[in-house]
């Protein structure tokens, strides 16, 4: 049985990914800041009791991250999934009105955390099967992409996990090991919106199909949930 670890798996993308993998009969690590307000979580978890195991797990809490991966020392990892991630509030994204401390906490959840996960889980993805490390990022992360102007803090922590997982992908290169970006589309979710442009079923299916589809060679690479390759 394959193995996913799933960060931010309470709800909205990583909720769906969670279903999809038990579905698939995956060994599912679901992690979550707070297990017992994550209904929906739960009520998942109690329908595949033998697939889904629920992990308290702050990623700003990097002593929590390293525990977390002591607890599990014994667990391959075929695939750790980083979704956890934070969109600021609009009045505090834009020129002239920034909040400086909502972009130091967007850095911490959505750039320095998969990072920190990548370090600590290393061994357990080493010694898996499909040896597969995803990060969800954006399009609004991409610099050739960015028409709209504005989203300084989003785009930045966007752009800034960017590279980070690119410059992994070459230093896991002896390893083996695949580090690509997924970009989920405009989905309705909490973060997203009412106005998104596909549900969570539909940009996980999506995804899981990139990643079905991974060779070691796109490594460093940053797609779409449609299998495009987005521009850096």
């Amino acid at each position: 049985m394959k193995t996913v670890l799933i960060t931010g798996a309470n709800r909205g993308i990583g909720l769906e990914f969670a279903h999809q993998y038990a579905r698939l009969e995956w060994q599912v690590l679901a992690c979550c800041r707070n297990p017992v307000a994550g209904e929906a979580l739960n009520r998942l978890a109690a329908q595949f009791p033998d697939r889904i195991s629920i992990h308290k797990l702050d990623v700003t809490d990097h002593v929590q991250i390293e525990q977390l991966a002591q607890g599990l020392s014994a667990q391959a990892i075929d695939l750790l999934i980083n979704n956890a991630g934070v969109y600021p509030p609009d009045q505090g994204d834009q020129f002239g009105a920034t909040d400086y401390a909502a972009w130091n906490y967007a850095f911490s959840v959505n750039t320095m955390a998969p990072l920190k996960m990548a370090e600590a889980f290393i061994q357990h993805i080493a010694r898996s099967e499909l040896k597969t490390l995803i990060t969800i990022t954006s399009k609004m992360g991409s610099i050739a992409d960015n028409r709209g102007g504005g989203s300084y803090i989003y785009r930045s922590s966007k752009a800034a996990v960017n590279i980070v997982m690119k410059s992994l992908s070459i230093d896991l290169n002896a390893r083996r090991i695949t580090a690509v970006l997924l970009h989920p589309g405009w989905v309705r979710t909490d973060m997203g919106g009412p106005n998104g442009l596909i549900t969570t079923e539909q940009s996980v299916t999506g995804m899981r199909r990139v990643i079905d589809n991974l060779k070691f060679e796109d490594s460093g690479k940053f797609y779409a949930f449609d299998g495009q390759v987005v521009p850096w």
